[in-house]
């Protein structure tokens, strides 16, 4: 049977250490929020701490990996963010430390293609979420050995563009496409990024299992998101979601 579940990388996380279950079917999500969990984001600015949290935001779950966009810093000349005390550039962040794992299983081994994600009001999916501007950008690093600099090949891992996707009121809705085939951890990548990256990156992990690209057939798929949120006015945005589709075969 398919199922679409969604993790979030606790804060501080270890490495290697599973992701938790998001309880989106009873309401639960990733919040953002300002210094604190229940501490409003200042309009115009970005979110310095994410929370699991139910519904309209008023209870606190587990404190989840925090990305806040961040134009200081650059790789690949594309704004970086901010971790904690740590500015790196998009392609330099390993999966691990991104606040959003979203996982496809099924019984059988599949090829998942037309993989992609809308930030919208969680009433039409035509409609952008009211009142917050996001970005969203996939994390494609599954050597959990931040890149600061971008100088190792493995973290490039056949994208190319690390530019964050803007989500806002006012412009055209979108779809947010991502990588065919991943595998788990993110961990397939393509025979064309096999020749240039080493199986065995910076402190002795991985940087792939297979290089098989969209022809890939797993039972389970990983996809990982760096995700940052900025208020366009003042009041709880709760007319906010996320959509993921996709289509096996």
């Amino acid at each position: 049977m398919p199922t679409i579940t969604f993790h979030t990388n606790n804060q501080g996380a270890a490495i290697g250490e599973d992701p938790t279950l998001i309880g989106h079917t009873g309401g639960s999500g990733l919040g953002f929020f300002g210094s604190a969990f229940g501490i409003s984001v200042p309009v115009g600015q970005w979110q310095s701490t994410t929370y699991v949290t139910n519904s309209d935001g008023t209870t606190s779950g587990i404190q989840a990996a925090n990305t806040k966009y961040d134009t200081s810093v650059t790789n690949g000349a594309e704004s970086g963010v901010y971790l904690g005390v740590t500015q790196i550039g998009n392609s330099g962040i390993p999966n691990y430390q991104t606040p959003l794992n979203i996982r496809f299983e099924h019984d059988e081994g599949v090829r998942v293609q037309n993989c992609r994600l809308r930030i919208f009001d969680r009433n039409n999916i035509e409609n952008h979420a009211d009142g917050v501007t996001t970005k969203v950008v996939e994390v494609r690093h599954p050597n959990p050995i931040q890149d600061p600099t971008g100088a190792e090949a493995f973290t490039f891992r056949g994208i190319e563009d690390f530019a964050w996707v803007t989500y806002m009121d006012g412009d055209p809705m979108e779809d947010m496409v991502l990588t065919p085939g991943p595998g788990p951890s993110g961990l397939n990548t393509s025979a064309v990024d096999i020749a240039n990256i080493p199986e065995i990156g910076t402190g002795g992990y991985r940087n792939w299992i297979a290089g098989s690209g969209s022809a890939c057939r797993a039972t389970r798929h990983d996809w990982y998101l760096a995700l940052s949120a900025s208020p366009d006015e003042i009041g709880s945005k709760t007319d906010y979601g996320l959509y993921f589709t996709l289509e096996y075969l």
